[in-house]
């Protein structure tokens, strides 16, 4: 089998269980880069963080970010945006939604925020990518690629009921975390993300592996033609998709490994 491409999720995949970039998963994917493999990185992180952790890993790679809300290439010009409707971030903006939850905005090059979080930040300091607080229940809607709710997993299994209800065939609505609840415009995802850089690359589906744990990577891996699933991957993805291949997970660098031996890296 000739591959060609590979796109992985962050989070709880590529990354460890620190959310961060280890030597060997940088050096295995240097080494296939060097042999012409091509990346994307594709999570629902702002691209503002990813561009830190792509350099944190040595090699050129598509940016799919906000879940495919945002796609950049390899020199981070954007190559597809989609938002949510202004009128429909200024409803699931309102505390009808938004109460017990920490509400985020993510737009072209900002990331709003309607409090602090200490806990966001510590995730996000190697990259040095901060957040601004301010009165999202007030704000236009305009430029939203994604809204992001921070809460326990039962309040949020509450509002993603609510939220389906009224505005399901309008939005995109997904878990990336059991504590993040992803809302995007319909239409958008992770896997439509990487359809349209595949296309633009001239890469079938068949050349290409993906990489996933989360609830948020089931149109990524039903794109791909050869998805693997972590080990420790969220149960409802391991429901999705039961023909995949089940892979180590991230606290062992599950990717990396899994990658050394298809490619005989040694």
């Amino acid at each position: 089998m000739s591959y060609r491409f590979i796109a992985s999720d962050l989070d709880g995949t590529l990354l460890d269980q620190h959310h961060a970039v280890n030597a060997l998963t940088a050096a295995t994917l240097q080494t296939l880069q060097s042999r012409g493999i091509q990346f994307a990185l594709a999570t629902g992180r702002h691209h503002m963080d990813v561009r830190g952790i792509r350099e944190a890993l040595g090699v050129r790679a598509h940016l799919i970010t906000s879940n495919g809300a945002r796609v950049h290439d390899p020199d981070d010009a954007l190559i597809h945006r989609q938002d949510i409707d202004a009128e429909l971030v200024r409803a699931i903006a309102q505390p009808e939604f938004a109460a017990g939850t920490i509400v985020n905005f993510y737009l072209d090059d900002e990331w709003l925020i309607d409090q602090p979080s200490q806990e966001l930040l510590d995730m996000h300091k190697d990259s040095g990518t901060v957040y601004r607080v301010c009165d999202l229940a007030g704000h236009d809607g305009e430029g939203v690629g994604k809204v992001l709710y921070i809460a326990p997993h039962e309040h949020l299994l509450q509002l993603e009921s609510r939220l389906r209800e009224g505005f399901g065939d309008r939005l995109y609505i997904t878990f990336s975390l059991e504590h993040c609840l992803e809302v995007m415009a319909a239409g958008v995802s992770k896997g439509h993300a990487l359809e349209l850089v595949l296309r633009r690359l001239g890469i079938p589906a068949d050349a290409c592996l993906a990489f996933g744990d989360g609830q948020n990577d089931v149109e990524l891996l039903l794109a791909a033609g050869h998805p693997r699933v972590m080990a420790n991957a969220h149960p409802r993805l391991s429901d999705m998709l039961p023909q995949a291949r089940r892979i180590g997970s991230h606290a062992e660098s599950g990717v990396a490994l899994h990658l050394r031996e298809l490619f005989q890296l040694g």
